[in-house]
């Protein structure tokens, strides 16, 4: 056996660095193969909404099972569409965490014996880390520092981008994440699973004329809170639903994204201004919301701040962006694993 030290070393002398991802922290399975970090040779998803959408939302044992039952067809199918072998590929990368469990760890016993048998150095990659990276494949002259919005189903946060690995959290919210509150208010409407994209269509078909009472305890800090927002829509959908009366779905939808929505985007010009930064990114599955993607360009401009958003296929979880953070994390020499890596449910940024 080589030596692994040394592999690294050679890698990161390398002119071109070609990385095979691998991404099964929730319902999608997926892989890329990613060179130099911002060139996307291959990203295959294997998406399970169809599957889940029957039982409303993601059942985490039958995520893991159908993750084990498709991967190794995603995996060649990923090689034969960027007409490479594993011969050709420099280093494999996986995601270990944030995410359900057991779907981590079908990645990451997957990822860590495909490096066994090819003897490729093993990079360890944060699911939140690698939202971030998304924007590098879609902006290629894009570089650190930025102030990024990280907007997902499980994440809601602030963060300044120091550099490609190292990251200061400005604010995040104290409860709820906003896609989790969305979803939240989808299914007490009867929207079903999953909720972000049907709340998103049907609020351009309303009004914002619906004003939800909600304490704003963090008016005074980046932080925020979705427990009372998402609180006040459901009992709001309730008390007409005992009084008889018909919802305005399309009318509750607009009003809810507004709320939700507006307050953040400004939190986010604000923390660019305070920290001196022209550059504002957003990222994660959220990042797909149309009222989000409008408000931050419009917000941005009127503020000489230029917004980075990414191409709609790299916002929800895919492994390109885990790709692009790997090659980061080899570069600075951050997160090489050994064959004991563990998958972890829950990490800091």
């Amino acid at each position: 056996m080589y030596n692994m030290e040394e592999k690294i070393k050679q890698l990161q002398n390398k002119s071109e660095v070609t990385i095979l991802a691998i991404e099964s922290s929730c319902d999608e399975t997926s892989i890329a193969v990613v060179k130099n970090g911002r060139e996307v040779l291959s990203n295959v998803i294997a998406s399970q909404i169809d599957i889940h959408t029957r039982f409303g939302g993601v059942v985490p044992e039958v995520a893991s099972r159908n993750h084990t039952m498709c991967i190794s067809n995603v995996l060649k199918e990923s090689l034969e569409q960027a007409h490479l072998t594993l011969d050709d590929i420099d280093a494999i990368a996986v995601t270990y965490g944030a995410g359900l469990i057991g779907a981590l760890l079908v990645g990451v016993s997957f990822a860590k014996a495909l490096a066994y048998a090819t003897q490729k150095p093993l990079i360890a990659v944060n699911h939140i880390r690698g939202h971030v990276s998304a924007n590098y494949i879609t902006y290629k002259d894009l570089e650190p520092p930025f102030v990024c919005l990280i907007v997902s189903g499980g994440h809601s946060a602030i963060v300044k981008v120091e550099d490609y690995t190292h990251f200061t959290l400005i604010g995040t919210t104290q409860d709820d994440a906003i896609g989790e509150a969305t979803d939240k208010v989808a299914r007490v409407m009867g929207l079903g699973y999953p909720g972000g994209p049907k709340v998103d269509k049907l609020a351009k078909e309303g009004n914002n004329t619906i004003k939800f009472v909600t304490s704003n305890a963090y008016k005074d800090s980046y932080n925020f809170s979705y427990s009372g927002l998402k609180t006040a829509v459901i009992n709001y959908i309730h008390k007409l639903q005992q009084k008889g009366e018909e919802l305005n779905i399309p009318d509750i939808c607009c009003s809810f994204q507004h709320e939700a929505i507006d307050g953040l985007v400004e939190k986010v010009i604000c923390a660019c201004k305070e920290h001196k930064i022209n550059k504002v990114a957003i990222a994660g599955g959220v990042s797909a919301n149309s009222y989000l993607r409008e408000q931050i360009t419009k917000l941005a401009e009127e503020n000489n701040i230029t917004a980075y958003i990414p191409e709609m296929r790299y916002c929800t979880d895919n492994a390109a962006m885990i790709g692009s953070m790997a090659y980061y994390n080899l570069l600075n020499n951050e997160c090489i694993a050994d064959l004991d890596l563990n998958a972890v449910p829950n990490i800091p940024l």
